[in-house]
């Protein structure tokens, strides 16, 4: 029998902050960092506004972030932090859908994106890439990149979100989950007038005519599993 490698001391181990709203997704992805060699678990929170109080507090290795959080959106959380601490990457761990989101979050700064889908580890590669100084996505999303850059945004086909701001597409996803003017108002702390100016945008860019035909796209792209 093989005698058991001793732990890293925890001053050698790479700390990472966990940001999801859901509490047992976070203690799941803890208890699996903290049993990774190298690595450390430095905070669990659920949050953007409590991410940026622990990192500003005790400042992590990595940022580990859903998109989907209370109060602000994740891609808003990777915008505060690429300001305030541009040297702390951020990796994205979600279900959404990673042909529409990645490039956003990237563009916000992120280092990398991973959907849950992946499994834990595909995750702690992920982990490892992005400590490492990489810039970690699936070979698919670095592949579209690519023909991005070569050939220009508008050569890639598909869905007529892509157009959409990150402030459309997440009314849109709000709108996907059947939730009206006013709880999209509250969600995003937001006037209900500038969420109706978003409907009409959306509207005007998805080519649609009604509301009603508005939350019937919203619904069945969100059950399609891109909200």
């Amino acid at each position: 029998m093989k005698p058991t490698k001793p732990a890293a001391p925890a001053s050698s181990r790479q700390r990472i902050l966990v940001v999801d709203d859901h509490p047992m997704t976070r203690e799941g992805i803890a208890h699996l960092i903290r049993h990774e060699a190298g690595l450390a678990v430095a905070g669990e929170v659920g949050t953007a506004r409590a991410a940026l109080a622990a990192v500003k507090r005790n400042p992590p290795d990595l940022v580990l972030a859903d998109l989907s959080l209370e109060e602000r959106s994740g891609l808003d959380l990777i915008k505060d932090l690429h300001v305030l601490h541009p040297a702390i990457p951020v990796l994205v761990f979600s279900m959404h859908y990673e042909s529409l989101y990645a490039e956003r979050a990237i563009r916000a700064g992120a280092r990398g994106y991973i959907m849950k889908s992946e499994g834990a580890a595909r995750l702690l590669d992920a982990i490892r890439s992005v400590l490492s100084g990489n810039v970690h996505l699936s070979e698919a999303m670095r592949d579209r990149a690519v023909f991005r850059f070569t050939h220009g945004p508008a050569a890639v086909k598909g869905d007529n979100a892509a157009a959409l701001s990150d402030r459309e597409l997440e009314v849109f996803h709000l709108i996907g989950q059947a939730l009206g003017t006013q709880d999209i108002a509250t969600r995003l702390q937001i006037s209900t007038s500038t969420v109706e100016t978003h409907r009409a945008h959306l509207k005007q860019k998805l080519g649609l005519r009604t509301a009603t035909e508005l939350v019937r796209a919203a619904v069945e792209w969100h059950e399609r599993g891109k909200g």
